[in-house]
């Protein structure tokens, strides 16, 4: 047994019908050689006759009843539930492909089974197949659940993915029931109390994290969510970004940071909906992971720098916050961190329950988070991964995330944006290649002048 922790909680109880709190991945792959013509089908058996799933894929939730607390109860996952099979109408191409993951994301997952979906897809054009697979926010964030299909892959071709390990702890008995709140109780005071303390410090300076989500302009991107997702894609050379980064002085996060600035403000500027003041990011950070969750990032706040139309100096802008967050959260103790997580996230707990999120003060305009699978080329039963799609989630009033994974020498940005909301989201992911073209431009025609200094 695993207590589920304050941030998995919070987490779980942001889930409404409009916005599940379920993240995903598509990830797609060249079929082998000598691949048979049942061989996604054999992949699809593979998959669903695993003996365990990895912690806590292996579990459910179970709440208990003289506690507001909820831990993971093992569970014995049906794979002809869990595990699906899809076929695109060959050759099915992204057009189709996209439309089948953008139906698949939109659904909410049975929270009352373990917390989990597999989906292998075949029919895709070109030799190749995808497989698409989603899991509650309260069981893992990004970096978790990359690390999880990392284990199911090789980096040899022959080789065969490992399978996990299972949870083999007790379920919980009556006296840890019985003392649940009062542990949570004089633990989340002594951490509020030390953020509190901590945010104190963090209002002052032109570059404050608090001073940035509470001067967050309205946007496109805050209202009211409707149920359904639209997904858009970008490939980027990771060559590319490391050279902006090493010419600039900045960090590789900040260009990008800086890159998708640039492509909102033309997305928005073509709609004559660009604030005066710099659209902002929830920039969410990784943190040290304890072994009873799969959750460990708190987040800052960054501006995008939309309201400046040269490259360089929306870098230095958006390099100088950045450093200032993480050097603030860096400050706080571990568990501090966490509940520094959780009261950025309570606005958005009470939004997404009152229905209100369009309607309550934006602190950010849409988050960006990035996430690393490996510099090497991975394989699943000899099939090699071209690139992984990270799909994230949505709360009320914010109809926008983008994602970021690093895979061999790519950057793959997934966008993921309310089908209400948001017209034609794969313009914005178009502008960003664009936008990373205007910063190239920009290095190779500026005299010589000071650059974000390297941290």
């Amino acid at each position: 047994m695993k207590l589920l922790t304050p941030l998995d909680h919070a987490m779980l109880r942001m889930e409404s019908a409009r916005t599940p709190m379920h993240i995903g991945a598509l990830a797609i792959f060249r079929l082998p050689e000598d691949a048979p013509d049942d061989f996604v089908r054999q992949v699809y058996e593979a998959f669903s006759a695993l003996a365990y799933l990895p912690f806590p894929y292996d579990s459910e939730i179970a709440h208990v009843p003289i506690a507001v607390a909820a831990y993971w109860k093992k569970a014995d996952p049906d794979p002809s539930y869990h595990v699906r099979l899809h076929a695109l109408p060959a050759p099915g191409g992204e057009a189709e492909l996209g439309t089948l993951v953008e139906y698949l994301h939109s659904r909410p997952l049975d929270l009352s089974r373990p917390v989990w979906e597999a989906h292998l897809i075949e029919g895709l054009s070109d030799n190749r197949f995808a497989f698409y697979f989603k899991a509650h926010h309260c069981a893992t964030d990004g970096a978790a659940a990359v690390e999880t299909i990392q284990s199911w892959l090789s980096t040899d071709p022959t080789g065969l993915p490992p399978t996990g390990t299972p949870d083999e702890s007790p379920d919980m008995g009556f006296l840890q029931k019985l003392t649940i709140l009062p542990r949570r109780f004089t633990e989340g005071t002594l951490a509020t109390a030390e953020v509190l303390n901590r945010v104190a410090r963090m209002t002052f300076g032109s570059e404050s994290v608090i001073r940035t989500a509470v001067s967050t302009p309205d946007s496109q991107f805050n209202q009211h969510l409707g149920p359904h997702r639209r997904v858009a894609i970008e490939n980027m050379e990771l060559a590319t970004l490391k050279e902006i980064a090493k010419a600039t002085g900045a960090k590789v996060n900040d260009v990008m940071l800086s890159i998708i600035g640039g492509a909102v403000r033309r997305y928005l500027l073509e709609q004559d909906a660009l604030p005066k003041q710099s659209l902002t990011a929830s920039v969410p950070i990784g943190l040290t992971r304890e072994s009873d969750t799969r959750n460990a990032a708190t987040g800052i706040v960054a501006p995008l720098g939309t309201d400046i139309a040269d490259p360089l100096e929306r870098m230095k802008v958006v390099a100088a916050h950045t450093r200032r967050g993480k050097d603030d959260i860096d400050h706080l103790s571990r568990t501090a961190q966490d509940y520094f997580a959780l009261i950025g996230l309570t606005p958005l707990l009470i939004a997404q329950h009152t229905g209100l999120g369009d309607q309550t003060p934006t602190l950010f305009n849409f988050t960006v988070s990035n996430v690393v699978l490996g510099k090497d080329k991975l394989y699943l039963l000899g099939a090699e991964l071209l690139t992984l799609v990270p799909i994230s989630f949505l709360v009320d009033g914010y109809g926008l995330n983008v994602t970021l994974v690093g895979y061999a020498d790519t950057v793959t940005l997934g966008f993921v944006g309310c089908r209400d909301t948001l017209p034609h989201l794969q313009r914005l992911a178009d502008y960003t290649r664009e936008s990373m073209a205007e910063m190239l431009d920009a290095i190779a025609e500026r005299p010589a002048r000071e650059a974000p200094p390297a941290e």
